[in-house]
Order: C-alpha cells, then structure tokens, then sequence
C-alpha cells in the first residue's frame, strides 16, 4: 500500500539555534496531522544531532541531504552511513539536481549512493527530474526513464522513495501544473517493479498550492525546499487537505 510522506530540504540554510527556533513553531501544529502521513526533515549534517536530540516522541523523522557510498575512507567532506545513522537520521536525499548541477553527481555516483543507503538501513529519496532545455525539446520522458534505469540499478524498490522534481519549477515559483506531474509520475511508477514505492512531486510546493498537487492520484507527497523553512508554512503543507 503506497504511503504518503512530506519531506522538507532544508538546502544550506539553519544553525542549530535556527533550528531550535523552527521546532519551537512546528511541532506543536501536528497535534491533528494524520498518522498515515510520514513527516521527515532534510537538514545540513551541523543541525542533525540537534534535531534528533529534540525529536524524540515527536512525528518527525530525520533525514540527511547527501551521503558516501563508501563506510569509511580518505574522503574528505564526505558523511559515511554509519555516521548518519549513529544521530538516528533514517533518510537521505540522493541525487539532487542541485548535486548533479553544481557538484558532479552522475547517475553512476546515485545508483552507489543508493545501495550504500540501502546497506545502512536508510531508506533514500532518488531525485530525478528534468531541466528546462530539456522539456523544451521533448526529451522528458527519455530523460526521467534513463535516470531510472541507471539509478536503480539493483537498488531494493521495498527501500525507496522517489521524488519527481523538474528542474525548471526548483525555488523560481514556476510549478509544474498539477496533472502534468501527475503524469510523469505515472511514467515513472510504471516503470518500477514496485508499484507500491511512495513518488513524490517537488518543486515550489506551497501552502497556497499543495491541496491541489496532493489530490493527483499519482502523487504521493512533496519533497519541500523554501515552504519548509518556516514552520507554520511547512506544517500547512504537512496538514494538506
């Protein structure tokens, strides 16, 4: 049975006392959030020890932006698995256009990112999505379906949350309409052996439009950037209708 689950990515934004602050405002407005909703907080590794240590009883799960696929090693800057999950992180968002973007991550580098995850118990959230050029000249759905292919690559479908995120619509306010996510995340799900796997839409999810994003059929979350910032925007988003 698919499973709802709103993720926030905080992106490189909190210090752990902005943190603190957040928590102070958020927490307390998911008293009547529905406890089939999954509720997960994607921070920058210097806030996961803090809000883990705050999380405790609460609805919220905390997840990483980026990991290693190897345990240990001469990898400067990198985070290992064992060190995500010793702060009790049980999610990690892996391929990221803005990692792919700035940061060289390929398809290659995903698919080892997501077994690595896997192997440490972490249950990632695969980004795919197109760019803008690329929608423009009708290359979406070969896109999307060779990020798959390569991406999943003998990754466990039982682990797994993908997030649909076409770059064009990221932090500029130009979301992607309602039933056109709806049926690239179709496409994607028909390409899984898992039907089941939780798909997320991300990009300028809001308040003001959420309700509608979450009544596709196909859709099942949001993966949140600058609407998780604050807390009373991200616990409306949460508390979708």
């Amino acid at each position: 049975m698919r499973k709802i689950a709103i993720a926030g990515n905080w992106k490189m934004h909190k210090t752990q006392a902005d943190t603190l602050e957040f928590l102070q405002t958020f927490l307390p407005l998911l008293e009547a959030t529905p406890e089939d909703r999954s509720v997960i907080l994607c921070v920058p590794f210097t806030d996961l020890g803090t809000l883990s240590q705050n999380l405790h009883g609460s609805r919220v799960q905390v997840g990483a932006q980026n990991m290693h696929w190897e345990s240990e090693g001469a990898y400067t800057g990198e985070i290992s698995g064992s060190m995500l999950t010793e702060l009790s992180v049980r999610y990690v968002i892996i391929g990221h256009s803005e990692r792919r973007q700035y940061f060289g991550e390929t398809d290659e580098t995903v698919n080892l990112r997501l077994k690595a995850a896997q192997k440490h118990k972490l249950t990632p959230i695969l980004c795919v999505g197109e760019s803008k050029q690329q929608r423009d000249q009708g290359e979406t759905e070969a896109h999307i379906l060779s990020q798959l292919k390569h991406g999943l690559d003998g990754v466990d479908q039982n682990n797994l949350i993908i997030a649909y995120e076409p770059i064009w619509s990221i932090g500029t306010g130009d979301v992607c309409a309602s039933d056109e996510a709806n049926r690239v995340i179709g496409l994607i799900r028909s390409q899984l052996t898992n039907k089941d796997v939780t798909i997320q839409y991300g990009g300028s999810v809001k308040p003001g439009n959420v309700d509608e994003i979450m009544a596709q059929p196909e859709i099942d979350g949001a993966l949140v950037g600058g609407g998780s910032l604050t807390g009373d925007s991200f616990a409306r988003i949460v508390n979708h209708q």
